[in-house]
């Protein structure tokens, strides 16, 4: 990943920031835009800590992405506000509900109802790996993988992070004692779709996606 800088990255802090603001996010947060707006703005001077990183969509990966938490804004909200290529995002989690999904033990979320998720992989290296031998491979390399409130806010942020050949599985959400896994991919009608897959099964246009960090 090559390297940019902080006023590059203090630039696209304020391009997430307007874009959720386009998106109708204070509205889905039942906030009026002020008061949404104190839960975001606090995390611009985090920038100063983070590695410097380009956005590069061909090979997946992300300086950082303002998470909203699913406290402020719902999974169901959130996805439907997501657009690529013309097309909305949706949900299909059938027989479960978005909030039927957990952070797995070893992750561990910024309080407050927004973080910034930082230096993002989509998963090109674990194509083809079933979700249970990849994050093997995250752990390895001392990363983290990503929670579905995280994967949202890559889509809203970033539809082009989306591609056929790489959708991505979202590791660190999971139903306790079940075998769905959550993931990102698009639909045959075009749009960006949460659903789910088996952890054993690998496919080759699915990856899994991780951070560096949180904060």
């Amino acid at each position: 990943m090559n390297h940019a800088d902080h006023a590059t990255l203090s630039q696209e802090f304020d391009r997430q920031i307007n874009n959720l603001l386009q998106r109708g996010y204070p509205a889905a947060a039942g906030l009026p835009t002020g008061e949404f707006l104190k839960h975001l703005k606090p995390l611009k001077v985090r920038i100063e800590d983070i590695v410097p990183l380009e956005v590069d969509l061909e090979q997946g990966q992300l300086p950082f992405v303002i998470v909203v938490k699913s406290d402020l804004v719902s999974v169901d909200k959130a996805m439907s506000l997501v657009e690529r290529n013309g097309q909305p995002g949706c949900t299909k989690l059938y027989p479960r509900e978005p909030h039927d999904f957990t952070p797995i033990d070893e992750v561990r979320l910024p309080d407050g109802p927004a973080y910034l998720l930082v230096d993002i992989d989509r998963g090109k290296g674990s194509l083809n790996l079933a979700p249970g031998e990849a994050l093997k491979v995250i752990r390895t390399e001392q990363r983290s993988p990503i929670t579905i409130d995280e994967g949202v806010a890559l889509v809203t942020q970033y539809p082009a992070f989306l591609m056929k050949n790489n959708c991505f599985s979202l590791l660190a959400s999971r139903y306790r004692g079940d075998k769905r896994v959550p993931a990102i991919w698009i639909n045959h009608a075009g749009q960006p779709n949460l659903g789910w897959c088996w952890d054993g099964n690998p496919h080759t246009w699915l990856g899994s996606a991780s951070c560096g960090s949180r904060v």
